[in-house]
């Protein structure tokens, strides 16, 4: 068990999409650097090692820095093989004057949900922070039992105001709703021409009965996110970008559908960042280090955990709907064709969103009592991830993106039609 959990704004972050590891965090690194130059210089230089630089273009990387830094002169170089970096998302920046002397260098380390650390794993803390007395699930369960707490109170109790807080966090997600499900855009941007789903989803499952109409809206408002995502759009980490779509769309749910009071919905969204927390202290929430079982995995337990508190479940009931979303995402790797995080990753928050729900409902009908806990789960998913094979830890070398790739070779040599 890693050091205490830190505070949920860790996990919920506001920013522009698509990737919180490639787009995020790069966004607030560059900002920070810039504010540390008593001056501003002639020309900054970003290299982007590993999977920033794999993956950078197809996640705008470099054009997120140069809209970032601009009117400065910013010059982006890709070095996918540099050897022992401390962090598969590293990049450098340098600043130069107009004589092309070096003002000042930063390595820092973009770690998942907007979150950045220095070379040597330090943390660049958000603030405000806070501090929690537990390491993990478990011990926030105990605490709770102790004291008489819900989960959510335990984040009453320890966070600066949290409710005011929070309801910013949930009003972002709200609204990058129902601008995903309003948006007239056809097209996705970048080469995969996808075509966005989530307004005729959501018209066609108006138009069901029972529960192919709640599948089908969950099923909207998880797309509509993560298309505004992939549009480069705002959106909340939670815990990333890639994962942005899967809480808002279980949220809006019990929101719209189920006619869910605000109070409550800030309270599951509270239950929901104690789980991404812990994730975040004990594993990782970075593609580019486990796969996507820690973006989509990671999501899929915040939101089965929020799904089956606001079901009425008890402690363990929502921690082992959490652990159980955890569980069926094991193993998933993080593959997304050209780098844009639009295949499989809609399509995934979509499914996530799905599960996470279905993972709550189950566990209503058992004691919460199971075998495997949540903070079990999550040290099983760190050390999967740490065992995928690089080329399933977004770097484009593999999975679908490699049989995209093979596709557009085979078409390239393909004679012409006369």
């Amino acid at each position: 068990m890693s050091a205490n959990l830190q505070s949920i704004f860790e996990v919920y972050a506001v920013g522009a999409g698509p990737s919180s590891t490639h787009s995020m965090g790069p966004q607030r690194a560059a900002r920070l650097f810039a504010q540390s130059l008593p001056a501003a210089p002639a020309r900054i230089c970003a290299t982007l090692y590993g999977s920033l630089a794999a993956t950078g273009r197809g996640h705008w990387t470099d054009r997120t820095l140069v809209r970032t830094l601009q009117p400065i002169r910013v010059d982006v170089v890709f070095d996918a093989k540099a050897p022992n970096l401390p962090h598969p998302n590293t990049m450098k920046l340098e600043a130069f004057d107009a004589d092309g002397h070096s003002l000042k260098e930063w390595t820092v380390c973009s770690i998942g949900g907007g979150n950045l650390t220095e070379a040597d794993g330090t943390p660049v803390a958000f603030v405000p922070t806070a501090t929690y007395p537990v390491a993990g699930i478990d011990e926030a369960m105990n605490y709770c039992r102790a004291n008489d707490l819900a989960f959510w109170q335990l984040a009453e109790i320890v966070e600066t105001d949290l409710w005011p807080r929070l309801g910013d966090v949930w009003d972002a997600m709200d609204e990058t709703v129902k601008r995903g499900l309003g948006s007239k855009q056809i097209i996705l941007p970048g080469t995969l021409e996808l075509a966005r789903r989530a307004g005729t989803t959501w018209h066609r499952a108006r138009g069901l009965k029972g529960m192919p109409r709640d599948l089908g809206l969950v099923s909207a408002f998880a797309l509509a996110v993560a298309e505004e995502n992939a549009a480069g759009m705002q959106v909340v980490t939670a815990p990333s970008c890639g994962a942005a779509g899967v809480l808002p769309a279980v949220l809006y749910f019990f929101k719209t559908v189920r006619r869910m009071p605000r109070r409550k919905i800030l309270e599951a969204l509270a239950t929901a960042g104690l789980f991404g927390a812990s994730i975040r202290a004990n594993a990782t929430v970075s593609g580019a280090e486990a796969g996507c079982q820690a973006e989509i995995g990671s999501a899929c337990s915040m939101a089965a955990a929020a799904a089956a508190q606001l079901n009425g479940a008890s402690l363990n009931q929502i921690e082992y709907a959490a652990e159980m979303a955890m569980e069926h995402n094991l193993g998933l790797t993080c593959d997304p064709i050209e780098g844009y995080v639009q295949i499989p990753c809609i399509e995934r928050n979509m499914n996530a969103a799905l599960r996470a729900i279905e993972c709550a409902a189950f566990t209503l009908l058992t004691d919460g009592r199971h075998l495997v806990s949540f903070d079990d789960v999550v040290e099983v998913m760190n050390r999967t991830g740490r065992d995928l094979q690089a080329a399933y830890r977004e770097t484009a070398t593999g999975g679908l993106a490699q049989l995209w790739r093979r596709d557009i070779e085979s078409r390239l040599r393909k004679p012409a039609a006369p």
